[in-house]
């Protein structure tokens, strides 16, 4: 194993999750990543269950604490900002608060994950600024061309790059042949805590068949804020995403908003000038298959289950645990790795990409506190349904 070359696209989740547990057990690892650094912004995302074990392990549960949204609860308002509810039970982003569950920023957790793997000198390369345009397979390994014009040979690819995966496509097809949109677009970028928010969350509801409304909350020691903002739309992802520009983006989220309240006016002027901005259709990926020859699929890249599951994250964090675990005991035989790979995880991923669907079920619903005491023990049945190996 320590002459296996891998190359693992992406350095967001999954991707610097894998790499730590590949330089652990012996492997050469790459990560390129097509941001100039690590990306900035993205969704406050959660670390539930099984995943919570997968970052024990590697020792970097006490870091991801000491780095979570510490959100206290959350209150909803109307229109005129009159207060409608507020709990210290729960918040719309994280979920019950009574859970030993993390939430913690995308981008904070990618520079803990990062930092656990080791960079450039210390175990795991590191290239910024670039991606994979070209590879081909051969009986003995994989020839990939990078958009820098780099080539260079590895044993196995990763695919670690998200539900838009470049490298998905390049080695399985069309993205359409498997997304499966669920009927929605969400809308996230960073403003100053003008609000004055202490570890709280603010949402105000629309009425109507129109956008969602928007949620606010304080990150980062309340010195900056978060905003989400969605709307259902029947328009399909390559309509609505298409090649649009961010600045393209940004024009239609203003447009769909155009009448709401509340703070909205101000919050989407502060959108203009976000450098974090990110849109993206609420989405699925399914596929019959995470791998194909030398090159396997992990996270959102092959088995997206959406913001609306909730267990995005845990899925990648999960997955690069067995992936990797996987490899070192088939002694590096792909073949037979990615067989195991799929075979541990293809009931949990299916279980959980289930929960999206139920949950947006559910937002179109009203639910009473008994069923949602029952939802939630649904839930977390799935998300503590799977027990890690020990490689």
């Amino acid at each position: 194993m320590r002459n296996m070359r891998v190359l693992i696209s992406g350095a967001s989740v999954g991707g610097p999750a894998l790499a730590y547990w590949l330089n652990r057990y012996g492997f050469e690892v790459t990560v390129v990543e097509r941001y100039a650094g690590l990306r900035p912004g993205g969704q406050a995302i959660d670390v539930r269950g099984t995943a919570l074990e997968v970052c024990e392990r590697m020792g970097v549960l006490a870091e991801i604490r000491a780095h979570s949204t510490g959100l206290r609860g959350m209150s909803t308002v109307d229109g005129d900002g009159k207060e409608l509810s507020s709990t210290t039970e729960w918040t719309a982003s994280g979920g019950r608060l009574d859970r030993s569950d993390v939430e913690i920023l995308r981008d904070d957790l990618a520079t803990v994950l990062v930092g656990a793997g080791g960079t450039d000198g210390k175990g795991v390369e590191y290239l910024f600024d670039d991606s994979i345009a070209a590879l081909a397979q051969s009986t003995g390994e994989v020839a990939v061309t990078f958009r820098s014009g780099l080539s260079r040979t590895f044993d196995l690819v990763v695919a670690a790059d998200g539900v838009h995966s470049s490298t998905r496509r390049l080695v399985f097809g069309p993205e359409e042949n498997f997304l499966r949109p669920l009927g929605g677009y969400l809308a996230v970028w960073t403003v100053p805590n003008y609000l004055g928010l202490d570890r709280w969350q603010m949402a105000y509801l629309m009425e109507g068949d129109g956008p969602w409304g928007a949620m606010v909350m304080s990150v980062r020691d309340n010195a900056e804020a978060r905003v989400y903002v969605g709307f259902d739309s029947d328009e399909p992802p390559a309509r609505v995403l298409g090649d649009r520009t961010v600045s393209e983006h940004k024009r239609l989220v203003a447009e769909v908003y155009a009448d709401a309240r509340w703070e909205m006016p101000r919050l989407l002027e502060y959108m203009w000038g976000a450098p974090d901005f990110h849109f993206d259709a609420i989405a699925q990926i399914h596929m019959d298959s995470w791998s194909r020859g030398r090159v396997a699929l992990l996270g959102d890249a092959g088995y997206c289950g959406s913001p609306a599951s909730g267990q995005g994250t845990s899925m990648a964090l999960i997955g690069a645990y067995v992936l990797a675990g996987e490899l070192k005991a088939a002694g590096g035989d792909h073949t037979t790795a990615f067989a195991a790979y799929e075979r541990e995880l293809r009931d949990f991923v299916t279980a959980n990409q289930n929960l999206a669907l139920t949950n947006r079920e559910r937002m179109e619903a009203e639910v009473s506190e008994g069923d949602q005491d029952a939802y939630t023990d649904d839930f977390y049945q799935v998300v503590n349904s799977l027990a890690l190996k020990d490689y």
